[in-house]
């Protein structure tokens, strides 16, 4: 498995519901996750992969680190502070998935403005926008 040198980190306020709507929606699949042993709605780590790439998450609570980094869901925000970009082979095939699992569209598969590619962008189960996309920045 490779290293990444940059992994997305998101917070949810229902982790659990994010990570089942993250694998049905978008094909993510499970790495690891780790629930509270009293509590297995609350979830302290979990790592999720797409195509051998990953995202890790966990559930939105008051802890230290919340307060140190001002952390704030979407909805707290009042939009979105990122967006989360992923590199797949068919955004079309891969926005009819996601709309068939309830994900809301934003904008439907498009054809890039000026480089190459085509891309849809979507908001998953708590209002972060991810963009899936042909496009690969590592292509010659």
């Amino acid at each position: 498995m490779p290293r990444h040198a940059l992994i997305p980190c998101l917070r949810y306020k229902d982790a659990p519901a994010a990570i089942e709507f993250l694998c049905t929606a978008f094909g993510f699949e499970r790495h690891a996750v780790y629930v509270d042993e009293a509590d297995p709605k609350i979830v302290h780590h979990a790592q999720l992969m797409l195509d051998g790439n990953m995202i890790m998450l966990g559930s939105d609570r008051r802890s230290d680190t919340k307060d140190l980094f001002k952390w704030k869901t979407p909805e707290e925000a009042g939009g979105i502070t990122m967006c989360v970009c992923a590199v797949i082979d068919d955004p079309d095939a891969h926005a009819a998935r996601a709309r068939a699992a309830g994900a809301r569209i934003i904008r439907e598969p498009y054809d890039n403005q000026g480089y190459p590619g085509r891309a849809y962008d979507v908001w998953d189960s708590e209002g972060n926008v991810w963009n899936f996309g042909s496009y690969d920045p590592f292509a010659a």
